[in-house]
């Protein structure tokens, strides 16, 4: 396992004072991988890979939030004298798709049958007892911020040239540490990135189960119509029900030629 950056960084996360623990300005200067213009690339410990891990389940950047838990929780970590693996491993874990996300995620990953696939009842057990299943990552494995905001998706990872380098060197790790997991993006942008792997043939195709809605509760509408709570008359404009059935079908069809 590839511990460089949390062996360089883990210093920096000893010395943190309180306030930067909680996100002052200085953090994102102390922890700045790289910067292109107002494209800033900050390092938070999410590099641990789980080698046994059958879905892949990928997010587009970690937000400030999830960066801040995840040094919180790697500090307390060699506060208390674990090792940088044992550090890394527990900040992982920290908030991965915690709150009203993790429950949508789950019913959307039943409901095409991935827990069929991978012998459970639920795909709740992913987040514990499965865990060994399962790896949370993101196609930009480090925190991005555009003007000191979190990433959205612009500028376009796949043509700005640090973002590139980004997705690229460190999810690039990802996939080649995991070459029998199937891969799971968040949102037609994560799409996008992995698809732009798929051309440069460092990802099989078949090892991409794309289409679902976002889980995020913003998105209620489309997962209550995906899971089929929610009729096609009761949907407002804003909602497709073509393309959520088209990739309902899909995605499920994907899941049951799955080895």
């Amino acid at each position: 396992m590839q511990t460089n950056l949390f062996d360089r960084f883990a210093p920096t996360i000893r010395s943190l004072s309180a306030a930067e623990l909680n996100g002052t300005g200085s953090l994102k200067a102390k922890m700045l991988l790289a910067k292109d213009g107002n494209v800033e690339v900050c390092y938070a410990p999410f590099e641990y890979i789980n080698p046994q891990a059958r879905v892949v389940i990928v997010g587009i950047t970690p937000g400030q939030t999830q960066m801040l838990n995840s040094i919180k929780e790697a500090r307390r970590q060699l506060d208390q004298g674990a090792s940088n693996i044992q550090a890394m491993i527990a900040a992982k874990k920290t908030g991965a798709f915690s709150g009203a996300m993790r429950p949508n995620l789950i019913a959307l990953l039943d409901g095409i049958g991935l827990q069929r696939w991978l012998g459970l009842t639920s795909c709740e057990a992913l987040f514990g007892a499965a865990d060994n299943l399962v790896q949370t990552t993101s196609v930009l494995r480090n925190p991005v911020f555009v003007g000191g905001e979190n990433y959205n998706g612009t500028p376009n990872m796949t043509r700005q040239s640090l973002l590139q380098e980004q997705l690229l060197t460190y999810f690039g790790q990802d996939v080649k540490a995991l070459p029998n997991a199937v891969f799971v993006p968040l949102g037609d942008k994560v799409a996008e990135a992995l698809n732009y792997l798929v051309d440069r043939n460092l990802l099989s195709p078949d090892r991409i189960l794309s289409g679902l809605p976002h889980p995020s509760g913003a998105n209620a509408e489309r997962i209550a119509y995906f899971l089929g709570k929610k009729r096609r008359e009761h949907l407002s404009a804003k909602t497709n029900p073509d393309k959520l059935d088209l990739a309902r079908e899909q995605m499920i069809g994907r899941v049951l030629k799955l080895a």
